[in-house]
């Protein structure tokens, strides 16, 4: 028995159960905690002998809606082996794809610096395509390699001028020092002392949407705020999330570990996979953390679909509100960067007048062009 064996064979099986509801919720389905609880009081009811009754307890524990069920099947297949009891490891197919590693072992006495580099290009192809892909169409390994890859962003923070000056090599003559440095040597000729304004970094508020249309791209989108979060001055990020209410998640993304931190904020948001009313979130946002709160001269981004379930002119107006206090209002949709996508949905039309930035958000590729826009806004 091989070590990966051995390390399989002592998991029990509850330690197996939770790592398919996470699987679950990499894949889209809006797995909370108690749904995942449900599915192991219902597995110890039917036993872990029988699939078929263990695949039923899943799909009426774990699923919301029809949409989740396609999804359900597809992790339950690759997560569990149905020839033998369960739970069960299954081992890797032929052909899935590694983690983009270089070899650890040198290469044979038969292998060249050709084949070498060959095999480098082919790694790092796979990487970039990967890099390019959407987020919802990703299969629960190719999502586990993705989480990995969010420590690759570039985050850097926005700045402002403050009213305060600081020394510096180049900039306008700082004649007060500049005079000062003069009397401390008799009056003779002093080092001329130059200045500039200072600057301080701008604070950035990510507003996600996680609502049942988001489901797909709920996982990755909080990835990349807890990546922020840790890459950013301290206190620099604040998150939330709107669909049928508005949760604060700072502090649960404050962990420093990235899946304790996404377990944390799911277990925080109530309407997670649920309805979506932007407008009404917007508006408490704003009456919270609004003129004299966190917006207050922020960058302020906004990741949703648009597809908005109630008035889209109180949409239109909260967005309004917020471009008035805010540095600058960026707008996410996951749909923007695909093909033959046109914004024709209400939500959409309304907030455009309103923002400065429309982005797409459905790859790394795209999460790293919004970076890039906050750094410069």
């Amino acid at each position: 028995m091989t070590a990966g064996a051995a390390a399989t064979a002592t998991r029990g099986p509850d330690e197996v159960l939770l790592g398919f509801t996470h699987a679950l919720r990499a894949a889209g389905v809006g797995v909370t905690h108690d749904r995942g609880a449900s599915f192991l009081t219902a597995t110890a009811l039917v036993g872990l002998g029988d699939v078929a009754a263990v695949r039923a307890a899943g799909r009426a524990t774990l699923c919301t809606g029809p949409d989740d069920l396609e999804r359900f099947d597809q992790v339950f297949a690759a997560w569990f082996d149905p020839r033998g009891e369960l739970p069960r490891s299954r081992p890797a197919p032929e052909g899935a794809p590694a983690p983009a590693l270089l070899p650890e072992n040198d290469p044979g006495p038969g292998a060249g610096e050709q084949d070498d580099d060959e095999v480098v290009r082919a790694m790092a192809s796979e990487v970039e395509v990967l890099r390019h892909r959407d987020v919802a169409a990703l299969s629960p390994a190719e999502k586990a390699r993705l989480a990995g890859m969010f420590a690759s962003l570039r985050v850097r923070a926005p700045v402002r001028r403050t009213s305060r000056h600081e020394r510096w090599r180049r900039g306008d003559v700082d004649a007060s020092r500049t005079v000062r440095a003069s009397m401390r040597r008799m009056g003779e000729p002093a080092e001329i002392v130059r200045r500039r304004r200072s600057v301080r970094p701008r604070r950035v508020v990510l507003l996600l949407d996680v609502s049942g249309s988001m489901s797909g791209y709920a996982d990755a989108l909080l990835r990349l705020a807890h990546r922020m979060t840790h890459a950013l001055p301290r206190s620099r990020v604040e998150t939330f999330t709107i669909g049928t209410r508005l949760t604060h998640l700072t502090r649960s993304l404050s962990l420093r570990d990235a899946d304790r931190a996404l377990v944390a904020a799911g277990e925080s948001v109530p309407d997670w996979s649920g309805g979506t009313r932007l407008g009404e979130s917007l508006g408490v946002f704003l009456d919270r953390f609004g003129r004299r709160g966190t917006a207050r001269g922020a960058v302020v981004v906004i990741v949703s679909d648009g597809w908005e379930r109630g008035d889209p002119s109180l949409l239109a107006e909260q967005v309004a509100r917020l471009h008035r206090v805010a540095h600058r209002v960026v707008w996410v949709n996951p749909h923007r960067g695909k093909a033959g996508y046109e914004p024709v949905q209400q939500g959409v039309l309304a907030v455009l007048p309103h923002v400065d930035d429309f982005l797409a958000g459905h790859s790394l590729a795209t999460y790293a062009e919004l970076c890039e826009v906050i750094a410069r806004a």
